[in-house]
């Protein structure tokens, strides 16, 4: 918060002003206009000079101090807006709304909007590809309700959720750009790592009041017809949403009409650790590139692809429409799809100009991309037709459907093609926006202003002739307005009906009543067609905006046109075929493989088999180190994933029954900032598997038990394995490098034992990346640290230690020390290399005192040892 001084009458009239204005919005930066620049004082200033890399000056004193100032010009305010707001940050923008002509003290300013990361519009401040949400989260009884709103589309959704948990999932999946809590929010500790938080007062979550709030936005007398009614903590935090929306935007929201809840029964679940070990639309380092969504995002319209990155965070449960989706997809396929991603290229990002429009911010580029937009909607219209007739579809098909959301607009299409200019300005301001005959008194009024140029001309040859002066010129310029130019070598012919208006160095400038009258006339239109284009401009908003529902039911269905549309071509560029989705229980698919891993590697990838059903529930999975047991795990979920949102998969004869959640616990990392060491973090994330999976759940559990001790580790990967197979039946994929694990398919008929092959040669490995039935008989340890650059003698050292540890069949030598202290001062000396006979003979070599011949014999020698 912004310490700001108290003695405000001490200051000027204009900071006064500043001040009081400030009082009102203490959190946030205030860009407070001034002439050409958005000035920023006190700890705004030294904050916006920080994060912007602006300079810090002073203007006048405070308490004897020089006052800090910043600022930043307001013709370039977009990029540093949008610079802050990537920061988190929120700003209140202060304009002039009084007229200065008029105005006694400083012009008036108010605060016109409210810029915060969570409900920005601008086209500067988001990016094209992610959806940009406002979220709420309010807590009782330890559950909680989660409320998201994207005011650049319009949607709005809540749900419940039952844990911490299902909360952190939910966080993991929307990312919202701006997140809002009550003020005694317990539990702190789940959002914190989020940025953008903000803190807002308990009141503003009561349900009565959220509940008016709603009614009064959607102009409903109760939200029984939204099916939201019952979701009491959802409509809290709902409640917070919409009045935060309300006080930052500072306008009517026409387009936010509806709110939905959302059923986690629809959905396969995934936590926030399955969401980012399978990578489905941001890498591990914090990335987009490598990932699912990477690699099926090949959409022609940004709304497109956020579309997609939502299917894929969100893959249903409902087999119905799911086999619509590939129906749809398969539709598509038959034709020539490359002409409609053509076409929904020229549609653009309709879904956010809806929504600028709706806001009356939308800018005179978003009329043309909306006029664009119309004039593609007949040919997508045909082409939809064409490939229904091919398939003689009903009036039920998921593409008829998506047709008959798709409306023509032919009368607001041809307002837009009449009412403005083919390539328009960026902004409204300086005019030229409006088509020449769209409007008889604009029109009127700027020919008056472009016929200036006929009428000097006319004038200039005049004036030659009566006063007989050849170098005489009428002109115009900005700062002086209409002139007659004399050259001072003919000043004594001028006229005495000439008022001199400038001298020059070589020249006199005159002003004659004729050409001052004209002057008025010009300029005078040039402020009236201005001010009537402006007029005009604001009307198409009128025009436009009571068909905004059926506008924004077309965006959304052009939207889902777009994502099937991709989905066809990438199910051909990529060799995916149709997954059966079927009700019998199982997994199974033939030459399956990894997305990703695919599109990125150079080499081939090596296609493996997966058969899981009632009675094969879990493979134990074996192999060496870098052998593709990960990447295996990985492309099955993947694959289950992508058969859920209604995509084609990267398999043949692919076969997929009812999944309810996806669990993954893989890889190792810590959470030191939470006190959670590596293993902390994988025993909590091997609760949360063994305390929610269900015998529909697919679960891949990677090296169990590895960050403790041998026995330890063991003993808990081995009670996991017996717990997800016996008490949840749960279909598993096991990867381990205990190796009697394997033995659990000896008294578990319902496990099976599958390995990655890999080929030994001369202390050398290769890995053969196929899964094989059966246990691998060695875990080629070694050999990967070998390849890794591991020194030599540390490799022997290890060899030896190795057929020591067997030949003495003890498991880990350096578990032993748990055992007793003898055992230790047995074994631990061993570990360290041993110094070869090679490696001391070549310690007692000078090579400077040997001879030719020496040296030779001394090579010899070695090559001996050697052998």
């Amino acid at each position: 918060m912004s310490t700001l001084p108290t003695d405000v009458q001490n200051h000027t009239p204009m900071m006064q002003q500043y001040l009081k204005i400030k009082a009102e919005h203490p959190d946030i930066l205030l860009f407070y206009r001034m002439g050409d620049f958005y000035e920023l004082f006190f700890d705004d200033a030294k904050k916006a000079a920080s994060l912007l890399d602006i300079s810090l000056t002073a203007r006048g004193k405070s308490g004897g101090n020089a006052i800090p100032m910043a600022g930043v010009p307001y013709h370039a305010v977009e990029g540093y807006l949008a610079r802050l707001v990537k920061m988190g940050e929120s700003v209140a923008i202060c304009e002039q709304v009084g007229d200065p002509a008029t105005s006694k003290g400083p012009v008036e300013r108010a605060v016109q909007r409210i810029v915060t990361p969570g409900t920005v519009t601008d086209e500067a401040l988001l990016e094209d590809k992610r959806d940009n949400l406002l979220a709420a989260v309010y807590s009782q009884d330890e559950k909680f309700g989660f409320a998201t709103i994207d005011i650049s589309s319009g949607r709005f959704a809540i749900c419940e959720l039952a844990d911490h948990a299902a909360l952190n999932a939910e966080l993991q999946r929307t990312r919202p750009a701006e997140l809002l809590y009550p003020e005694d929010f317990a539990a702190m500790q789940v959002i914190e790592p989020y940025k953008g938080l903000r803190r807002r007062p308990i009141w503003e979550f009561d349900f009565q009041t959220a509940t008016q709030q709603l009614n009064q936005q959607f102009g409903t007398k109760e939200l029984n017809g939204f099916g939201v009614q019952d979701a009491h903590l959802g409509l809290c935090a709902a409640g917070c949403v919409i009045q935060y929306v309300k006080d930052t935007q500072r306008g009517a929201l026409p387009h936010i009409r509806s709110i939905q809840l959302e059923n986690n029964q629809d959905s396969v679940l995934m936590d926030a650790a399955t969401r980012k070990n399978l990578e489905l639309t941001q890498n591990l380092s914090g990335g987009h590139e490598h990932t699912l969504s990477a690699v099926l995002d090949n959409t022609s319209t940004a709304m497109g692809s956020r579309l997609l990155q939502r299917w894929i965070h969100r893959p249903l449960t409902n087999t119905a429409m799911l086999i619509g989706r590939q129906d749809t997809i398969e539709c598509i396929q038959e034709q020539d799809y490359t002409a409609l991603q053509s076409l929904l290229k020229h549609v653009g990002d309709i879904e956010r100009v809806l929504a600028r429009l709706a806001l009356r911010s939308a800018r005179p580029r978003d009329f043309s991309r909306l006029r664009q937009a119309f004039q593609q909607l007949p040919d997508i219209q045909s082409f939809i037709s064409e490939t229904l007739s091919v398939v003689n579809s009903s009036d039920s098909h998921p593409l008829t459907m998506l047709s008959q959301d798709i409306s023509d607009f032919p009368a607001l299409r041809e307002l837009l093609e009449k009412a403005i200019i083919e390539n328009p300005p960026v902004l409204i301001r300086d005019g030229g926006v409006i088509a020449s005959g769209y409007d008889a008194e604009l029109d009127e009024l700027r020919a008056l202003s472009k016929g200036a140029t006929d009428y000097l001309e006319a004038l200039e040859l005049r004036e030659k002739e009566r006063t007989g002066i050849p170098t005489l010129k009428v002109a115009y310029n900005k700062v002086h307005g209409y002139y007659i130019e004399v050259s001072r070598s003919y000043s004594d012919q001028v006229p005495a009906d000439y008022v001199r208006r400038q001298t020059l160095k070589n020249n006199e400038r005159y002003i004659i009543p004729e050409l001052k009258e004209h002057e008025d006339n010009v300029l005078t239109s040039q402020s009236r067609a201005l001010a009537l284009e402006k007029r005009l401009y604001d009307a198409l908003f009128d025009e436009i905006l009571p068909h905004l529902s059926a506008l924004m039911q077309s965006a959304h269905a052009l939207a889902e046109l777009d994502v099937l549309t991709n989905l066809a071509e990438r199910a051909e560029t990529l060799n995916y075929s149709r997954p059966e989705l079927t009700q019998s229980v199982g997994i199974q698919y033939e030459h399956g493989r990894h997305p990703v891993v695919e599109v990125v590697s150079d080499s081939p990838f090596i296609a493996n088999p997966l058969t899981m059903d009632q009675h094969r529930r879990m493979l134990i999975i074996t192999g060496p180190n870098m052998g593709g047991k990960s990447t295996y795990m990985r492309q099955t979920a993947l694959i289950v994933l992508m058969a859920c949102i209604g995509s084609f998969v990267p398999a043949d004869h692919a076969q997929i029954g009812p999944i309810d959640r996806i669990f993954t616990r893989i890889g190792a990392s810590d959470d030191l900032a939470s006190g959670r060491s590596t293993f902390m973090v994988e025993m909590t994330e091997t609760a949360n598997i063994l305390n929610n999976a269900t015998a529909n759940s697919l679960v891949l559990m990677d090296e169990i038990g590895r960050g403790t001790s041998t026995y330890d580790g063991l003993s808990l990967a081995w009670a996991s394995a017996e717990y997800l197979t016996t008490k949840l039946s749960a279909f598993t994929l096991f990867a381990t490098h205990y190796f009697e694990l394997t033995q659990l398919t000896e008294q578990y008929p319902q496990l099976a034992n599958v390995h990655l092959d890999a080929v030994e040669h001369n202390d050398s490995i290769r890995f053969m990346h196929a899964v094989q039935e059966g246990a691998a008989d060695r875990s080629y340890g070694l050999q990967v640290a070998q390849l890794a650059g591991v020194p030599k003698p540390v490799i022997n050292a290890a060899k030896r230690k190795l057929m020591e540890l067997e030949a003495h069949n003890i498991v880990n030598a350096s578990d032993s020390a748990t055992q007793n202290n003898q055992a230790a001062e047995n074994v631990q000396p061993s570990l360290l290399p041993i110094e070869s006979e090679v490696e001391h003979t070549l310690a007692n070599i000078d090579p400077d005192s040997l001879s030719p011949r020496e040296a030779l014999d001394a090579l010899y020698q070695l090559k001996a040892l050697l052998n």
